[in-house]
């Protein structure tokens, strides 16, 4: 019996200082792990560089964010956030059901 994929929409923010890859780059490698964790992908949309609202790190005031639809198995999300944790590209992750 096969699980039946659920839809999430994903929001990151990329942090992209002192590295040598380009945004795009950033946004391929979560969606190679969205497919590790059988994520299929069916949007991508680049919001672009924005301010922080509450800046925590000074020399860190705004980054690039990305919105991500997919759909996948209910795992799906805690695996994902599992993978990103120790990838230093990404800063946050906030995932939710569409």
């Amino acid at each position: 019996m096969k699980a039946t994929n659920r839809n999430y929409r994903a929001s990151f923010i990329l942090d992209n200082r002192g590295k040598e890859e380009t945004v795009e780059q950033m946004i391929e490698g979560v969606k190679k792990v969205i497919a590790e964790v059988h994520g299929e992908v069916s949007a991508v949309e680049n919001v672009g560089r924005k301010d922080f609202i509450r800046v925590t790190d000074k020399k860190f005031t705004s980054a690039n964010y990305v919105q991500i639809n997919f759909s996948g198995p209910a795992d799906a999300p805690a695996n994902l956030r599992e993978k990103l944790r120790l990838n230093s590209s990404v800063y946050r992750t906030f995932i939710q059901s569409a």
